[in-house]
């Protein structure tokens, strides 16, 4: 028997399935908890490839991706292909391609640096010679990126959910750290990626967790809320119900007990119980202790909502900056498309109330990973990779940078007023005039909701699915001066960093926040603490 690979390498981590080339049957499916290089988004997983060298990054994931595949339940001798999709830092990464042209953007910035501009085109290339532990023959089939900033994965979601074939004005998000989204207005499309952080994927959050056995991914309401739990299937079932305003537990339900954290999907679901059940005020929840209680321990507090509405507001904005230079009204968009995770378990009603889809949005359609979609798809058939490569050229991507976008930045500042100063609806709205800004409208009856995939990875195989917690490493180092004293370990907020008696330093990279904290750097009272000098072990 002969295997092949699919891999999605995400920014909240690598999915992976294990694929029969003889019928194209999916075998098993294994995924990490989280990504094992340090940040918590795409922003400090490229930091710290620049400040460390990407060379050290491409290890850390590699380490990874191998202790993946060796948890597929098949024998890697036996693997003929392997294919990969992501975003471009992440499959540079992968391939060790110098990623200084994605963080450095513009003619300007790449001639001052002398920087070259790699070529992302669809690929065919020795897996083992990237460092997977696969036979020397192994090939490695790399999907095409739109351009350096749009990837694989955007023309992923594009290709799987039909997007491309839609007639009628669309737009297209890949729920999740890095959100990804398209807007096709005609035969135009216009791009771009929101740093929507870690929220969406239940990181930074105090109870969060990613999609997995045991996350609260909903709460239903029927006159009391109640929690939504997935269970080891990754299906959705009921857990215990509760009275928010009461603050009470009214009924234990079938997954009492087995809650272990609360993901994306549930993040927004208790966003929208707060506001519906007005427990949100100027930036702090109501209740008595501030927190909004869940079964089985389970809660967010302000922090968590404040965490959740960046990721809200950084949706909203992008697509409010796609709309505009599009130059349509929402009224003129009601066509919708969610893929990811995120995408495909939350609630896609309480989606549009919150702010994570246009408000104008009558036609909701939900996949699920169309990155690890399109990579099986690409091993079941290597001749799509070509056609992947015509579609890339064929799209006329009009890329808006979110980052220098003045749209984007006005509704972003709009955005942190309404949810952390108790700005109105009525006040955000005549902001946005005095800026030359559409209104946004509210949501208007209830959407049409098509879910097209029941779990984001619909089919695990024969052998199901396996996580793997176990990722990343540690990175190491000793500095002179240093007295020991260890502030840097205490003030680490994560736990990451730890001292052993002879004055060595070590950080576990998976929980590390890496260059967006740097706390330990900043409190060495010696000032001889120097992160970027750690090394792998």
């Amino acid at each position: 028997m002969t295997y092949g690979i699919s891999m999605d390498i995400g920014t909240s981590g690598t999915r992976a399935h294990a694929v029969d080339l003889s019928d194209g049957k999916i075998i098993s499916t294994a995924m990490t908890s989280c990504h094992p290089l340090p940040g918590a988004n795409i922003m400090d997983h490229l930091t710290f490839c620049i400040n460390v060298g990407s060379g050290l990054a491409h290890d850390i994931l590699m380490d990874t991706a191998n202790k993946v595949i060796r948890n597929l339940n098949i024998d890697l001798k036996q693997v003929e292909r392997v294919s990969i999709c992501g975003n471009p830092i992440q499959l540079s990464l992968f391939q060790n391609i110098p990623v200084d042209d994605l963080a450095f953007a513009g003619e300007n910035a790449h001639r001052e640096r002398n920087i070259k501009v790699q070529k992302r085109d669809a690929g065919v290339f020795n897996a083992a010679a990237v460092g997977l532990d696969v036979p020397d023959t192994t090939e490695l089939y790399v999907p095409p990126a739109i351009r350096h900033e749009i990837g694989a994965d955007a023309l992923a979601m594009m290709y799987k959910s039909g997007f491309l074939d839609q007639k009628e004005n669309c737009m297209v998000t890949d729920y999740g750290t890095n959100a990804e989204m398209a807007l096709k207005v005609g035969d135009e499309i216009y791009t771009g990626s929101a740093a929507a952080g870690p929220a969406m994927e239940g990181q930074s959050i105090k109870c969060g967790m990613l999609a997995a056995p045991g996350a609260i991914s909903d709460l239903e309401y029927n006159f009391r809320w109640m929690c939504r739990v997935l269970d080891d299937r990754m299906n959705v079932r009921d857990g215990d119900s509760f009275d928010f305003g009461l603050e009470m537990m009214m009924d234990e339900g079938e997954m009492h007990g087995k809650a272990k954290g609360i993901t994306g999907t549930g993040v927004v679901a208790a966003v929208d119980a707060i506001m519906e059940s007005n427990l949100w005020r100027k930036g702090k929840i109501t209740t008595s202790d501030g927190k909004l209680r869940m079964q089985d321990g389970i809660y967010i507090d302000s922090h968590d909502v404040s965490e959740a509405s960046k990721a809200i507001g950084a949706m909203r904005a992008g697509h409010f900056a796609l709309v505009e230079h599009a130059g349509i009204r929402f009224d003129d968009l009601r066509i919708m498309y969610m893929a990811g995770a995120s995408g495909t378990y939350v609630d896609a009603v309480k989606a549009r109330e919150v702010g994570l889809l246009p408000p104008s949005c009558s036609e909701i359609y939900q996949f699920g990973n169309t990155s690890l979609s399109m990579a099986t798809d690409i091993l079941r058939n290597p001749e799509l990779l070509d056609e992947l490569q015509e579609t890339a050229n064929r799209i006329r991507s009009n890329h808006i940078m979110f980052a220098t976008d003045k749209v984007f930045e006005e509704i972003y500042i709009q955005e942190l007023a309404y949810w952390d100063e108790g700005m109105t609806l009525e006040m955000y709205n005549e902001n946005l005039a005095h800026a030359g800004i559409q209104p946004l409208p509210k949501p208007k009856g209830i959407p049409n909701v098509h879910r097209v995939a029941e779990r984001d990875i619909p089919d695990y195989g024969t052998y199901g699915l396996r996580i793997l917690d176990d990722i990343g490493t540690d990175l190491v180092g000793r500095f002179d001066g240093c007295t020991q004293c260890g502030k840097c370990v205490r003030e680490c907020p994560e736990g990451a960093l730890s001292m052993d008696s002879d004055g060595t330093f070590r950080v576990k990279t998976k929980k590390c926040l890496g260059t967006a904290c740097y706390r330990c750097q900043m409190q060495c009272p010696q000032g001889v603490y120097k992160y970027d000098a750690l090394r792998m072990v």
